[in-house]
């Protein structure tokens, strides 16, 4: 796209404000010339009288500039200029002037610069980016630059273009309703649960899904949990179907943590102050790691993560302590915020550090023995609580597997209390903890979560919480999917293979028909799917839920299309990695500056298109391949044309 816009520039003239060194004799003595070109109209001398300035542009030249460059700034910059005031004339002799012949130049083709235009609509789109950026001045120059004639539109056209794409958009994702994201709702002053309320019925009735939708998890905060419990009266009102509302467990995970660092927190902020500094300087860094070295502290990769966040607080305590997972494990991209979990202790790293840079860093960073031995006790009773943050990152957060993590952390929180090693202040907070997590299991132990947790083929009834696994919920799920998803609402299976076999011409083998036949026969006896699927084992922690169903479909038809129902309740309300992460100061940093006006086009239209549906203005399908099959080849020919005119 840069390319296409380049036009033919000769070398010699790109304004840096230098004259042409083969115009300056290397022993010459400079001499004062009379320079009567008709350039120097549009050309303003300095008062210092060692440079001109051009008046359309502000470009300076140095005065021993010759008139020629001058002349090919003007034509190349500004098409026209001649036209612009009236023609100069002048009495006075005219200088001999040799003029190089024109070389013969690759004509660039005519390139639409509305198409430019609906490439920088996609970059907005992508980016995240408010169309205000587009009114940065230097951008705007640095476009003037590739070619004078470019011409972005004006920031409210850019607006009212987001604005239409999102109403044409809408209308398909209406029609389909296979997107996550549906709609982001600006909830109007003063936000509170009746707002809030308000807004989530004007997004069910405006896609038509009142009767269809399932559960609403929310940010744990008591206006939105109000506005889901209004919800769920309006939708239990109208007997439309089951609902229910669940909390953030993300959200629900770091306020236990919080808890959990409480006693540390000032000691954490001496940690961070030196991780700043460190960050900040490299001279300390390279110091920090040459300690490090010396004193076998395990290899660290600086800058380290500094945020306030949990990864960031993780951090603070693994500079001071040791721990027991083994060497250096470094996390896969998608963990990338995390950096690296490190396993040495540099606590003599960091004192070796702060007393050679003492007026730097000054004394106050040093860790007395009493917060080193409060440290590593905390360290040690959060590590649980850091690799379950790091599960949640790495694997889809269903309700059974957070409901498995949860059962984890109250065992660990009871054992914590009722330790005698336990320390009393370890203990008070450890019982802050314990509140929270009740609450959280309060609220989302009911039917329909152990319906969702038990057609999880990793969880099932066998590593569901106690309080939730009973006989009675267990025949509630079986009169449901009996009733839901029984016989009646399914044609007959004619036969084992699946429509994505049939349709690809894929080959059975011979056992592998009399194996599926069996299978079903097996059905058959049974008293219905469920009760088959329960009986079998749970995969695999690491099994990838999604992936099992799609291929035990051809076995549980039925139980899967409820499975694919409830396994769409979320567990949380954001990605874990927002919560957790440094990731979300960046998202947060990125919301705020972001006009409430563009905000819900801008990521829904971004969330659409990352799921599939064409990005659409009014009836017209932007086609955004041909762009830059057209941009693609804009560049090369002025690409061959420079390199023509080089030679």
């Amino acid at each position: 796209m840069d390319m296409a816009l380049i036009p033919n520039i000769d070398p010699r003239d790109i304004g840096l404000g230098s004259s042409e060194k083969g115009n300056v004799g290397p022993a010459a003595k400079p001499r004062k010339k009379t320079m009567t070109s008709v350039y120097l109209k549009f050309f303003e001398t300095a008062p210092d009288g060692k440079s001109r300035r051009c008046k359309f542009c502000g470009q300076s030249y140095s005065i021993a500039t010759a008139t020629g460059n001058l002349g090919r700034h003007l034509s190349n910059r500004h098409p026209g200029y001649d036209k612009s005031g009236d023609a100069v004339t002048s009495s006075a002799p005219q200088p001999i002037t040799i003029v190089k012949k024109p070389q013969t130049q690759v004509k660039s083709p005519q390139v639409d610069f509305d198409h430019l235009n609906w490439l920088l609509i996609k970059w907005l789109i992508l980016a995240s980016l408010p169309p205000s950026t587009l009114e940065e001045k230097w951008l705007a120059n640095s476009f003037k630059f590739l070619n004078p004639s470019i011409q972005l539109w004006p920031g409210e056209k850019y607006k009212a273009v987001f604005r239409e794409v999102f109403r044409s958009m809408r209308e398909d994702v209406r029609a389909s309703l296979e997107q996550v994201l549906l709609d982001i709702c600006h909830i109007p002053y003063p936000c509170g649960s009746n707002e809030i309320y308000h807004s989530l019925i004007k997004v069910l009735k405006m896609y038509n899904i009142e009767s269809k939708v399932l559960s609403c998890t929310h940010d744990n905060s008591q206006t939105a949990m109000h506005a889901c419990h209004s919800l769920k009266e309006d939708l239990d009102g109208q007997k439309v179907g089951p609902f229910c509302y669940l909390p953030c467990a993300a959200r629900t995970l770091n306020m236990i943590i919080d808890d959990g660092l409480r006693t540390t927190k000032p000691v954490i902020t001496k940690i961070r102050e030196f991780v700043l500094e460190m960050n900040s300087s490299s001279e300390i860094s390279e110091d920090f790691i040459q300690f490090t070295t010396v004193y076998q502290e395990g290899s660290w990769k600086i800058p380290l993560d500094a945020s306030a966040r949990w990864s960031g607080n993780y951090q603070m305590l693994d500079i001071v302590c040791k721990s027991l997972l083994g060497p250096p494990v470094l996390l896969q991209p998608s963990t990338a915020l995390l950096r690296i979990l490190f396993t040495k202790q540099a606590g003599k790293s960091m004192d070796a550090v702060i007393r050679k840079y003492e007026e730097t860093l000054s004394g106050r960073m040093l860790l007395n023995p009493a917060e080193k031995n409060a440290v590593n006790i905390v360290y040690a009773y959060l590590e649980a609580f850091y690799k379950i943050t790091l599960n949640m990152i790495n694997k889809v957060p269903t309700i059974g597997l957070v409901l498995f993590f949860m059962d984890h952390i109250s065992e660990m929180i009871a054992g914590c209390r009722e330790s005698l090693r336990s320390p009393d202040w370890l203990k008070n907070a450890a019982e802050e903890m314990a509140k929270k997590t009740r609450s959280y299991s309060n609220q989302v132990c009911n039917i329909f979560t152990y319906m969702t947790a038990i057609l999880d083929p990793r969880i099932k009834a066998e590593l569901i919480p106690e309080s939730l696994n009973s006989e009675t919920n267990l025949e509630e799920a079986r009169t449901h999917f009996m009733r839901n998803y029984s016989t009646n609402h399914f044609p007959s299976i004619a036969s084992g293979y699946s429509a994505q076999e049939i349709e690809d011409g894929a080959s059975v083998s011979f056992a592998e028909e009399i194996a599926r036949k069996k299978r079903r026969v097996s059905m058959s006896t049974a008293t219905d799917e469920l009760t088959q699927y329960l009986s079998e084992p749970p995969a695999p922690i690491p099994t990838d839920v999604l992936e099992w169903w799609k291929v035990n479909t051809t076995r549980y038809p039925r139980l899967s299309t409820m499975a694919r129902d409830f396994l769409a309740v979320q567990a949380t309300s954001v990605a874990p990695e927002e919560v957790f992460c440094c990731k979300g100061d960046e998202m947060d940093k990125q919301r705020f500056s972001m006009p409430h006006d563009s905000t819900q086009a801008l990521l829904c239209i971004r969330s659409w298109t990352h799921g599939g549906i064409k990005l659409k203005y009014k009836s017209t399908e932007i086609d955004y391949e041909s762009l830059m099959e057209l941009a693609t080849a804009a560049a090369d020919n002025g690409t061959a044309g420079f390199d023509k005119k080089q030679k």
